[in-house]
């Protein structure tokens, strides 16, 4: 599919991962609309790319909201053709605590409410708009992107509710691809590495060298840039569907 004139829904698309696929979204002919609840960074993101980007303020655990946001993409821009699920936290939390007691259920069902449960809610929502569209020439009328983690596969101590989270987006991946075949839209994953986002600003500088060192090459922290072009190219190139991607130069998480 051609990014050029398409519209995608961007979650998490105020900062970080989504941030940067709006502006490469943006800068390769797209439209974006912006489903975060930081109102201060979608409003700027918002002033700086122009008509080309709307920012509605969603929670994408919310099924009336996530519904609004399709509805004025489709108002402002005529459909959606693009979905990527960048919206996640990964706080992270033991099973037991040091005195030998299990933590409360809160945190592990707010981890997989946002990052699993609210992926399923546009998935779910944005394929059932993209049957409306046109399909080319592929018989395709859309794609869906979701972010996992390579903690998918190799989750560390204090990771289970972020780990479950993400593996429940790479288990979500094939199932939902092979149903939506009859739709012509495609769904794939990315799970990326240690990607340099704002949550890395706040740790300690030998916390951000241990997780480098975990990397084998190139030697450093991954760009949201490069989770960008990644995801420009599977919109583009119709036979990547119903797979997860690692984006993470060869490197394998420790178990803390």
């Amino acid at each position: 599919m051609d990014i050029s004139g398409k519209t995608a829904l961007v979650t998490g698309g105020a900062s970080g991962l989504g941030r940067a696929t709006v502006e490469h979204f943006v800068k390769n002919g797209a439209n974006a609309v912006i489903l975060d609840l930081n109102d201060k960074l979608g409003a700027e993101l918002e002033a700086s790319l122009g008509s080309a980007v709307t920012y509605v303020n969603t929670d994408v655990t919310d099924e009336a909201a996530v519904a609004n946001a399709i509805n004025i993409a489709k108002e402002k821009y005529g459909s959606v053709d693009i979905a990527v699920n960048c919206a996640g936290i990964g706080n992270p939390q033991k099973i037991i605590d040091r005195d030998g007691n299990r933590f409360p259920m809160d945190h592990f069902r707010k981890v997989v409410g946002i990052n699993l449960i609210g992926s399923y809610n546009v998935l779910a929502q944005a394929a059932e708009a993209m049957q409306a569209n046109t399909a080319n020439a592929d018989g395709e009328r859309g794609v869906i992107i979701n972010t996992a983690s390579v903690a998918a596969f190799e989750g560390q101590i204090g990771q289970a509710a972020y780990s479950a989270s993400k593996g429940g987006i790479v288990g979500l991946t094939l199932p939902a691809a092979r149903e939506f075949s009859r739709q012509g839209i495609r769904v794939m994953t990315i799970a990326p590495g240690f990607i340099h986002t704002p949550l890395f600003d706040g740790l300690p500088e030998a916390a951000v060298e241990s997780l480098t060192n975990q990397v084998v090459f190139p030697k450093r922290l991954g760009m949201p840039q490069e989770y960008a072009k990644l995801a420009g190219h599977i919109v583009e190139n119709a036979y990547l569907n119903g797979e997860t991607i690692r984006m993470d130069a060869a490197a394998r998480m420790a178990p803390k």
